[in-house]
């Protein structure tokens, strides 16, 4: 099989963000998600170990969607008339736990539909999830213990894996993989030596000993590791990539590099042979058709001593490459010719660290070509390609390249960040090749393979879980809705809709519910006298008072037939519908002032909800507390002179190491009458940007 070769020309076209509605309409009520038992063998214990019966699938809230060419309006045929009709026709890129992900997914029509999952997941350390592992500050590290946390934003812990956490949290979400898996599709997982023999055993349970296909060793780099490494044990240098297909009959195509000039040598043509050169080959076994064959074809040479056999005509013309076996090496240019020179054979897979094609700084970035060589092997165009640990976004940019539509997700909102900014640019540079190529003549005969055309130009990004309510009462209800399970109703002027045999209203998630929506109900009660059924209030909290008031009213009715009786969901702490969690946005409390010809900038507070909100989550009982609210941040950026439109970086404070920690009080030249514009950075990489116009 050619090579497949990157996608090239990203020029810069004007593309356009856009703020949705949440698919709404179209997708079902809130339902667990059933998940068939692992019956395959050996089954690893550990302590703690639980399996995945069902999981809640909570809905999904469309944020944005880059669409530069109007291009998911016109997506159509064959290739997407399964494809879900609450989502545009397009890429999707997930920001939340990739366990809820998961189960929306296969809540929402996604199920059997994944032909090819990739996944670099968590090598039993934090270290590697995110772009960084710790809040800032000597103390940033917290340890926790036990797998009930949803790991939030994956907030940079960095002993967060212990051995049994670590098993129980590749087991559910491999067995939720393997619901999304398509029957001929397959799954790569790569994963460190230390945790390979642990997670292939998680893998022949739930997949099933049948399914294994490969354990592929990838040297990722061609030095021999620190002096430190190499002391007393041979120094680590490879990672395992575990290959897995979902049944017997799964996609894969053969993979060919180039013979090296040493082999190529072998190759000669002394009988001046019309088919050109060869080497002869001991003919080892073979059929007598197929002997008879050769021999008409005059491709046999008969042995020159007593003995030794038949030998034929291996023709270099019919000989497709080197076929990649199990153990993928990537070097450096620098190191081709000596390779080449000795007779070994080389992969063209570039190494992530320092020879990945695109940096975007993120420590465990792997290759293009890497991922080029996965799914040109197991794939097809037009196939969906899925990750749920997507980081960087490698694997949806080579998606998009190689002509595949693509689903991915990440915890952590830099790494969204990331992987839109990257698959902008793709988009961008194939629309532009695009309007190029229609302008073009015949092609060269000397470029390679031409790429099959994108199956999409354009991506949408949903949250999970992470749910901005500061938004549109209505969007938000519908938010609720859907995952409570309410049917709505739109012709009702008070209740959003019903559940069962109850009303159900939403209570605006701006504030708790309070003594004045209880007495307001109540009045639309009793201008209801026919209305006998019971009432659900979904709410995002409640006033202590509140709890107090429904007690009293559900007193006077009781019993089965009870009229108008009052159920609460409280969507933060109820037991069946809890963990439903608003994104609240940081906040900064900064100012400027004159000093002398320039300005004195102090940020005096700072806050991320969502941080102090994800610790608590994780830590149960233990409350953490954030001493210094530096440690949230991990960089400021200032402009003195803010248009309003632009911002222009004058002033940068990154502290060089994960226990530095920003300054806060800043002086910098600022002229009279200017705006100065601080933007705030916390280390799940959601910006607060403050405005402040300097004072004489």
């Amino acid at each position: 099989m050619a090579r497949v070769k990157k996608p090239r020309g990203r020029a810069k076209v004007a593309g356009r963000k856009t703020e949705a509605q949440a698919p709404s309409a179209a997708l079902p009520p809130r339902k667990e998600v059933t998940i068939a038992a692992a019956k395959g063998r050996p089954m690893l214990t550990w302590v703690g170990k639980r399996p995945l019966r069902h999981v809640v699938a909570f809905p999904a809230q469309h944020v944005e969607t880059f669409d530069p060419a109007g291009d998911a309006a016109k997506r159509g045929g064959a290739l997407w008339k399964d494809w879900p009709e609450a989502y545009p026709r397009g890429g999707l890129l997930f920001h939340g736990d990739n366990k809820e992900v998961l189960a929306h997914l296969l809540a929402n029509g996604f199920r059997g539909k994944v032909n090819l999952i990739y996944i670099d997941p968590p090598f039993d350390s934090g270290a590697d999830y995110v772009r960084k592992v710790s809040l800032r500050g000597p103390k940033g590290s917290v340890k926790l213990g036990g797998e009930g946390y949803t790991l939030g934003e994956q907030l940079q812990y960095t002993d967060i894996w212990t051995n049994d956490n670590y098993l129980q949290f590749m087991y559910e979400r491999l067995l939720l993989l393997r619901e999304l898996l398509a029957i001929d599709g397959a799954i790569f997982v790569h994963v460190d030596p230390r945790r390979a023999h642990h997670v292939q055993s998680l893998m022949d349970e739930v997949f099933g000993q049948e399914a294994f296909q490969n354990a592929i060793a990838w040297k990722r780099s061609p030095f021999a590791g620190s002096s430190k490494a190499r002391a007393q044990r041979y120094p680590a240098n490879h990672d395992v990539i575990l290959f897995y297909s979902k049944s017997d009959s799964f996609t894969f195509h053969h993979d060919y590099s180039e013979y090296s000039a040493e082999y190529l040598t072998r190759f000669k043509n002394p009988d001046d042979d019309p088919r050109g050169p060869y080497r002869l080959t001991h003919l080892k076994s073979y059929s007598k058709e197929r002997f008879e064959q050769w021999k008409k074809e005059g491709r046999l040479i008969p042995a020159r001593t007593p003995g030794a056999g038949w030998s034929y005509k291996q023709y270099l013309s019919e000989s497709k490459g080197v076929q990649a076996d199990d153990f993928w090496e990537g070097i450096g240019p620098e190191a081709e010719q000596e390779w080449e020179a000795a007779g070994s054979m080389w992969s063209d897979i570039n190494l992530d660290n320092p020879m990945a094609n695109v940096r975007t700084d993120y420590p465990t970035q792997k290759p293009e070509d890497l991922l080029q060589r996965i799914m040109s092997c197991c794939s097809n165009p037009g196939d969906l390609v899925f990750d749920c640990f997507i980081g960087s976004g490698t694997t949806a940019a080579v998606a998009q390249g190689l002509g595949r539509r693509w689903i991915a997700c990440d915890i952590n909102k830099g790494a969204i960040q990331t992987t839109s900014k990257r698959l902008q640019g793709i988009v961008q540079g194939q629309i532009a090749d695009a309007g190029k190529a229609k302008q073009a003549s015949l092609p060269d005969a000397d470029e390679p393979d031409p790429l099959p055309p994108p199956a999409q130009l354009s991506f949408a990004v949903f949250r999970v879980n992470d749910y901005d309510l500061a938004i549109h009462h209505e969007e938000a209800t519908q938010l609720a809705c859907e995952h409570v399970g309410v049917t709505r109703t739109r012709t009702d002027s008070y209740f959003d809709g019903v559940r069962g045999k109850s009303l159900v209203k939403v209570v605006p998630f701006s504030h708790p519910l309070t003594l004045l929506d209880l007495e307001q109900l109540k009045r639309e009660l009793e201008a209801r006298p026919q209305e006998e059924r019971g009432v659900l209030l979904v709410c995002l909290g409640k006033e202590p008072a509140a709890d107090a008031w429904i007690d009293d009213w559900n007193r006077l009715r009781h019993g089965k037939d009870a009229v108008n009786r009052i159920e609460v969901v409280e969507l933060r702490t109820d037991p069946k519908y809890g963990k439903f969690f608003q994104h609240q946005p940081a906040k900064a409390r900064v100012k400027a002032s004159r000093k002398k010809d320039g300005a004195l900038v102090e940020i005096e507070d700072f806050i991320s909800p969502t941080v102090v909100e994800r610790l608590q989550a994780e830590a149960g009982l233990l409350k953490p507390k954030i001493d210094d609210w530096r440690a949230m941040v991990d960089c400021v950026l200032i402009d003195a002179d803010y248009d309003g439109k632009v911002f222009r970086i004058g002033l940068s404070d990154v502290p060089e190491k994960k226990t530095d920690l920003v300054s806060g009080r800043y002086e910098l030249p600022a002229p009279v009458g200017k705006t100065i514009a601080v933007k705030i950075i916390d280390m799940l990489g959601e910006e607060v940007l403050v405005a402040l116009h300097l004072k004489e």
